[in-house]
């Protein structure tokens, strides 16, 4: 039976994906900071609850000795992150940011993931067929953010752009570095989420459509690559 690991899974798409793995068959670790809201919402979809905080270094160590203990880790699905919107939902323009909104939003979506990398890559190689997916977004790809005729040009942020930019260069390195493990960077599209305050105009199902077929994929399948629902994304 292949087990997952899903970070920030106690809501959203995070949810979602846990309940379509759940339904595939996977024993799935629903990951979640606040230990009563990751108890119930597990319990909902039959997952286990793990209590996971990526920017904690004990929180993140201690999540891996339980599942290390209850069995080992196939799938590492890194899905934890933030927007850091500001006052009336607006997102935080080149004008307006600063250095500590940058290092709040890195903390959480990209030291974050390396921080969870690091814990689970042990339980991951031992598994005859492990997989890692990483979120990103659109507005990651340099080739979509300066195209004057796409709509992630209009989007003025900088934090979170910049953030997952870092993803995509994580997801890579780690490819290169680990060619064992399927590991790649997915885009589900703009989703209605607590993270753009519902903002987006796809649903969760559509969004955690790419997340799905990535986190089943077997060892033929793509490693350092970025994806969405259509196929490859542009750096």
């Amino acid at each position: 039976m292949t087990t997952t690991l899903i970070t920030g899974a106690n809501k959203g798409l995070g949810y979602e994906t846990a309940r379509r793995l759940v339904a595939e068959g996977h024993t799935v670790y629903l990951g979640s900071r606040d230990p009563e809201r990751g108890r119930r919402a597990a319990a909902e979809l039959g997952a286990r609850p793990v209590v996971i905080d990526v920017t904690d270094d004990a929180s993140v160590a201690a999540a891996a000795k339980t599942v290390e203990a209850e069995g080992g880790l196939d799938v590492l699905i890194n899905n934890a992150g933030i927007e850091g919107r500001g006052a009336g939902n607006s997102v935080i323009g080149a004008a307006e940011v600063t250095a500590d909104m940058m290092r709040e939003l890195f903390e959480t979506n990209v030291f974050g993931v390396v921080r969870v990398l690091h814990a689970f890559l042990p339980l991951l190689g031992r598994s005859a067929s492990p997989v890692v997916v990483n979120l990103s977004s659109g507005l990651a790809s340099l080739a979509r953010i300066t195209d004057p005729g796409g709509p992630a040009h209009a989007y003025p942020g900088v934090a979170y752009p910049a953030s997952k930019t870092a993803v995509n260069t994580i997801t890579v390195q780690y490819a290169k570095a680990f060619p064992g493990i399927r590991v790649n960077a997915v885009e589900p599209g703009f989703t209605a989420t607590d993270l753009n305050g519902n903002t987006g105009f796809q649903t969760v199902e559509e969004g955690a459509e790419i997340i799905v077929r990535m986190a089943l994929i077997g060892p033929d399948g793509p490693t350092g690559g970025f994806f969405d629902a259509s196929g490859p994304v542009p750096w």
